[in-house]
């Protein structure tokens, strides 16, 4: 059932990416909201839950975005790999993990997603767009600082309640 939510909740971030998101830019920078969720559920609800939100999300991104099927797919399930092992690392502070696994997540998505357009089309990769990876992944970083440990709060309070005493 988690990874059907997990499945419905990428669609819709992915909707919002290309709905909502626009106007939101500052700057260069632009907010994944597929990413960051998919983050936030990897250390909230496991790494499977994670990577059903990468791939159904990249898939999504990919088929309203008109870009090469399974371009923002492999970008976001090697990004969410690479966010589930640094919260692995910090397990003993999971409340905050989300925080630095989405500023290196954001960084390794957004040039794989360069890099992975750039080599399935003919466009050629700017300087501009370069330039707009670091603003993106501080402002991700500052979405799931919003985020990420509040979820992660009712996650690990859930999971106490539902603990049985002996």
């Amino acid at each position: 059932m988690k990874f059907i939510i997990a499945a419905a909740v990428a669609v819709v971030a992915a909707l919002a990416e290309f709905t909502v998101v626009p106007y939101l830019k500052i700057g260069d920078a632009t907010l994944h909201p597929v990413l960051v969720m998919g983050v936030v559920w990897t250390i909230a609800g496991g790494l499977e839950a994670g990577l059903t939100v990468a791939f159904v999300g990249g898939l999504a991104l990919d088929i309203l975005g008109q870009r090469p099927l399974g371009s923002s797919a492999f970008a976001a399930l090697v990004a969410i790999g690479i966010a589930s092992l640094v919260g692995g690392l910090l397990n003993r502070v999971r409340i905050i993990a989300p925080i630095p696994a989405t500023l290196i997540a954001s960084l390794v998505y957004s040039m794989l997603l360069l890099l992975s357009t750039t080599a399935l089309t003919t466009v050629p990769l700017s300087n501009a767009a370069l330039a707009a990876v670091v603003p993106s992944a501080l402002y991700d970083t500052a979405l799931a600082v919003l985020v990420g440990p509040l979820t992660v709060a009712i996650v690990l309070r859930r999971r106490e309640a539902e603990r049985m005493d002996w």
